[in-house]
């Protein structure tokens, strides 16, 4: 099978550069340049975000003549922080700067969305139903990003493998329609009745007939056995999307299922999210996290031969950035020249990931500790919406 994909030792070989690089490599060598430099990575616009693809990028640069300092993957940064230094001959890393912002960019930003997604959700349980948005080599990605930012459980299943969890999701359309119209019972019995029962049972219910009423033969069907009913109405249909949840919501009470759970998905995003969580059981998320808007990071060296060399723009010197612990606001992280000394009470952000070309072995990539990483840090940040 053929995938348009580039296999994994010609990005270590830095071949996904971009080829002023490999020119610039080759007007350095010719005339004698090596410089000695720092190299910082960050973003200048929006506001906070999540730090995602550092495993990638610390293997990407081991073997390298180089010193890395970065956050903590999962940590919530805001622009102008630097989020990872490199110290080292320009010449070491040059070529490699196009996919180590590839993994930075496209991972924080979908780490960053599926946090705001799951910030505004609370306590209803959001899960990843994105993988289908995108290029097929991109689901375990994905879905890392998507469960580090907070979402409660991934439907791709590569991805959940990946990840050590268990794949999560409901019923496609499709079981319905290859039973047919007027046999939706039929399906969501026969569902029941082969699938392993530790799986929740959670009826699509609006393929042929309105919500309501497939709701209630749902219920009608399954009885106790009904965990929650889900709507995917498309957008062709959907009208004000609330009213709908709040009727099949009245219907289902009035005949005893109460306890029957609405789980919505289709086009879902932070407006949905806010106007739907206090009606819903639960939410899949796709587009909105999978298709998220990259973080537009920068590499620009900041430093040569140990004296300030930034470009208009950029804050030259070898930066540190500090936080208080529990304190997640912009106006109170301060930014520091690495040389200067730290401030009271105040923790260091930039920890050594890579010196002299090898890892760290106190540098952790542990996705569990990411994604705690962020649900803590969720506990006190501020989203503007």
């Amino acid at each position: 099978m053929k995938v348009s994909i580039v296999p994994d030792e010609e990005i270590l070989e830095g071949k996904t550069t971009d080829i002023y690089f490999l020119r610039t490599e080759e007007v350095l060598r010719k005339k004698g340049l090596n410089p000695e430099v720092v190299a910082e990575v960050i973003t200048t616009d929006g506001g906070w975000a999540v730090l995602a693809g550092l495993e990638e990028t610390a293997h990407l640069l081991e073997g390298k003549d180089v010193d890395v300092y970065a956050m903590p993957e999962g940590t919530i940064f805001f622009p102008y922080e630097p989020v990872l230094r490199i110290e080292g001959r320009y010449l070491e890393f040059a070529r490699y700067e196009t996919p180590l912002l590839g993994f930075l960019c496209h991972e924080s930003g979908i780490a960053a969305k599926a946090a705001r997604i799951k910030l505004l959700a609370g306590e209803v349980p959001v899960i990843s139903f994105g993988t289908r948005r995108q290029h097929p080599a991109l689901a375990a990605m994905i879905e890392r990003c998507a469960y580090l930012g907070g979402m409660d459980g991934v439907s791709c299943v590569a991805g959940a493998e990946r990840i050590g969890i268990e794949a999560t999701g409901t019923m496609p359309h499709s079981l319905i329609i290859c039973f047919g119209e007027d046999r939706q019972k039929e399906a969501w019995k026969a569902f029941d009745e082969v699938i392993a029962k530790e799986v929740p049972r959670i009826c699509l219910c609006d393929t042929y007939y309105d919500e309501k009423k497939e709701a209630i033969m749902a219920a009608e069907a399954l009885g106790e056995s009904l965990r929650a009913v889900r709507l995917d109405t498309p957008t062709s249909r959907k009208g004000d999307f609330r009213r709908i949840i709040e009727e099949v919501r009245w219907e289902l009470d009035i005949r005893g299922y109460k306890n029957v759970g609405i789980f919505v998905s289709g086009g879902i995003d932070e407006e949905e999210v806010v106007g739907l969580r206090d009606v819903v059981a639960g939410f899949g998320v796709g587009t909105s996290v999978a298709n998220a808007r990259c973080i537009d990071f920068a590499l620009d060296i900041i430093e040569k031969e140990g004296k300030p060399c930034a470009k208009r723009g950029k804050r030259g010197g070898k930066k540190q950035v500090y936080r208080r612990k529990g304190v997640i606001e912009e106006e109170r992280d301060e930014i520091r020249l690495a040389k200067e000394g730290p401030p009271k009470d105040m923790e260091p952000f930039l920890k050594p990931m890579i010196l002299g070309g090898k890892i760290t072995a106190d540098f952790s990539f542990s996705l569990a500790e990411a994604r705690r990483r962020v649900l803590e840090q969720l506990k006190s940040v501020k989203l503007k919406f």
